[in-house]
């Protein structure tokens, strides 16, 4: 990279250090104007992972704190508002705290970090210690906060507490900025603490949020959104900002112009079509978005080879138990249906419920639906009526992340059916057609496919060539190769039978127009045509099967040449 240009921000959530070591930064400091412009007493923001809420919640805190250096926010957009600058920059003091970490395997470990997380917000402002504005009663509860042996009452007023505080220091009314809120109860789902994590999360925020009158106002963040009713009981100044609103649509996430400018700064500009097809289409509110997390890191890849791939970043990230669950959910026939118009691009309607508890989440395929949207794993396509929405997978990202977990699935079912494995090996290596055709359609029927629309072939055909070696690769002492350089050509899958006895080649096609006998002649041609053999006759296998395999949705057809 030219040493002049600004580096890749990858995984920076700290905005002072991001602005000052010279980092890329995409400006989204309007955020600041539109929530003084229309401010609620307590605003949660509900955004899938990786699309910025961190790094907006550090410029809240260094916009608002009076401890900030406010240089840092010189020549971007909020500056712009000379009059808002000058009546609320540096005028409050901010609690800002991250739940992102609490993450543990039991509600005593998990309760403890949280206290942590609380003495490490008490430590930021230890000036209260000499404040002359507290008594010394005030600041006998202010060491407290700072204590590692805090109890639950002590831990459920805390916020509250320091709030108190820092109203009576500063003479302005604190704002609280609490990010990833959801994290903790997402944890404790999984490792079976659940209502206590409830119980201790409800009391905490009921304290800060509603009965506290040094409240300025208050942000939260979260990729859901937990019902009222578990978390934010008797909160009616709540003022939810999910996906599906149109104001501060434009906030969190990368428009379609910021990422231009993004790749003309670079000299990527030639890469934007595939950074479109692979991160784009996510819906916030009426805003087209890409995933910032993907768009910087396949740009950090870039950098270092200039033809390199998109590939999945997301994934990494998280678990994708959301997919999975949904997938192994789908028995009916309608659900998979559904499943199979979602990954060849089209759209479904659906109706949403964004009000969830996690005990709620996987009780009803209905309610996986709203939790891939709410996640990033589906996006809307437009509003119906009420919460009815037309939905799709945004990009090539996501539909491999859905692919992957087919794939997965099919595996483990293959594994458990012994004897339809041994059935279509053995017609495979003795040559007879129709039983692999037919081992084949059981299979097929058996998983979801790619409909006829328009996916390109190349991701048809490898969806099918994912099939066939998902099935080959579990039959034992035969090895399989997967589109490996031979003779003139790529061939899709070679396989050596057991001690080396025979060779088989299986070449794939889609067959577009539904003619399957044409496409499996195809296949065939082609195999002879690029001589696939010829590195099998090399290694002195002499007897070698030569199959060309055509698939069009849940059927296919088999060739052979010997």
């Amino acid at each position: 990279m030219d040493s002049k240009k600004k580096k890749l921000p990858l995984g920076i959530e700290n905005f002072e250090d991001l602005i000052r070591n010279d980092f890329y930064y995409i400006d989204k400091t309007g955020l600041i104007r539109d929530i003084l412009k229309q401010p609620a007493k307590v605003t949660l923001f509900t955004r899938p992972r990786r699309f910025g809420k961190s790094l907006n919640m550090s410029m809240l805190e260094k916009f608002f704190s009076p401890e900030s250096d406010k240089h840092i926010f010189d020549g971007l957009v909020i500056t712009q508002e000379k009059e808002l600058c000058e009546k609320h920059m540096g005028r409050y003091p901010v609690i800002s705290v991250s739940l992102k970490g609490i993450n543990a395997p039991s509600y005593d470990t998990a309760f403890k970090m949280l206290v942590m997380m609380i003495n490490e917000a008490a430590e930021k402002v230890q000036y209260l210690r000499n404040s002359e504005r507290l008594s010394e009663a005030e600041k006998g509860f202010f060491e407290e906060l700072l204590s590692r042996n805090m109890d639950e009452a002590t831990a459920f007023g805390s916020l509250r507490l320091l709030s108190r505080l820092l109203y009576k220091h500063h003479g302005q009314p604190v704002i609280v900025l609490i990010d990833e809120y959801d994290v903790p109860l997402a944890k404790a789902f999984s490792n079976g603490y659940y209502e206590q994590m409830v119980f201790l999360i409800r009391n905490l925020f009921e304290q800060v949020l509603k009965t506290n009158d040094s409240l300025h106002f208050a942000i939260l963040t979260g990729c859901m959104r937990i019902s009222k009713e578990s978390i934010f009981t008797g909160l009616n100044n709540l003022s939810v900002r999910s996906v599906t609103d149109l104001r501060y649509d434009e906030y969190f996430g990368f428009t379609d112009a910021e990422v231009q400018e993004l790749l003309n700064y670079y000299g990527f500009s030639n890469c934007y079509d595939a950074i479109k097809e692979w991160y784009d289409g996510y819906q916030f509110g009426n805003t087209d978005v890409y995933c910032p997390w993907d768009v910087m890191n396949y740009c950090d890849t870039l950098l270092d080879e200039l033809n390199a791939q998109p590939e999945n970043y997301w994934v990494n990230t998280s678990s994708n138990d959301a997919v999975r669950k949904f997938i192994e959910e789908c028995d009916n026939g309608t659900t998979k249906r559904e499943i199979e118009r979602l990954i060849a691009g089209e759209t479904i309607e659906k109706e949403i419920y964004q009000e969830l508890t996690y005990q709620d989440m996987y009780t009803s395929i209905d309610h996986i639906w709203s939790v891939l949207f709410t996640t990033g794993y589906l996006t809307q396509k437009g509003k119906i009526e009420g919460n009815r929405y037309k939905l799709a997978i945004p990009n090539l990202e996501i539909r491999s992340i859905y692919t992957s977990q087919i794939m997965t699935l099919f595996q483990e079912n293959v594994k458990k059916d012994g004897q339809l494995l041994t059935q279509f090996c053995d017609a495979l290596n003795q040559g007879n057609t129709s039983e692999v055709e037919n081992c084949l359609n059981r299979y097929l029927r058996k998983t979801i496919s790619i409909r006829d629309t328009f996916v390109k072939k190349q991701l048809k055909e490898n969806f099918y060539h994912g099939i066939l070696v998902g099935i080959l690769g579990l039959k034992d002492y035969w090895g399989i190769t997967s589109n490996r350089e031979t003779g003139d050509g790529y061939s899709d899958i070679v396989v050596e039978t057991e001690n080396s006895q025979k060779g088989i080649i299986l070449e794939v096609k889609y067959a577009h127009d539904g003619n399957l006998e044409a496409a499996s002649q195809k296949a065939v041609k082609q195999i002879e045509k690029t001589n696939y053999a010829q590195e099998l006759q090399d290694e002195g296998i002499d007897t070698i099967l030569k199959y060309g395999i055509a698939f069009y949705k849940k059927r296919c057809k088999v060739e052979l040449k010997k």
